[in-house]
């Protein structure tokens, strides 16, 4: 069977759904289609294979400030909001780990924030990535940065990361 990424439908079966992750668990089967179909406020993205969700992705628009960006991406940056594509979950069935999931969804949002950057405008990712994650997110180029505003509140305290999309462009051959 293929792997197919797409949004998260109302019919999914979540339910058995097990990243080892009780907080991202529980997003999943909660809040996901909550966020999405009600608020407006994210859209997650699964990774479906014969009917059954492998991983999932949450992305949602946001900005940040120059300020906050790592000094060499500030540049002549004008000093209003940045626009950006937050990369606001991202988990792994624990049964399918290892299979390169997670890589294929990090690569769609990566995409997706191309396509914002036609669309709209989007001067990067900003992935707000749990301790034990900032080597996966560092290994396609994020930086970590300090956000000014807009942290979430959640313990243990998430190390915010920032990859531009020129960067993106550069490594996807766009």
């Amino acid at each position: 069977m293929q792997i197919e990424i797409r949004k998260i439908r109302r019919e999914d079966p979540v339910e058995g759904f097990e990243s080892g992750e009780a907080e991202l668990d529980l997003f999943l089967k909660r809040y996901a289609r909550q966020n999405q179909f009600r608020h407006y406020i994210g859209v997650t993205y699964v990774a479906a294979e014969g009917g059954e969700i492998l991983g999932f992705v949450t992305l949602s628009a946001g900005s940040v400030s120059r300020e906050e960006l790592p000094k060499k991406r500030q540049g002549s940056l004008p000093g209003y909001a940045l626009p950006i594509l937050r990369l606001s979950r991202l988990a792994v069935d624990r049964r399918r780990q290892g299979r390169g999931i997670g890589r294929a969804l990090l690569r769609f949002a990566l995409r997706m924030a191309l396509k914002q950057r036609e669309a709209f405008g989007c001067y990067g990712v900003l992935v707000d990535a749990k301790p034990e994650a900032t080597g996966f997110y560092e290994a396609y180029g994020f930086e970590p940065i300090r956000l000014l505003a807009g942290r979430r509140d959640i313990r243990p305290r998430p190390v915010e990361m920032f990859l531009a999309t020129k960067v993106i462009e550069r490594a996807m051959g766009n």
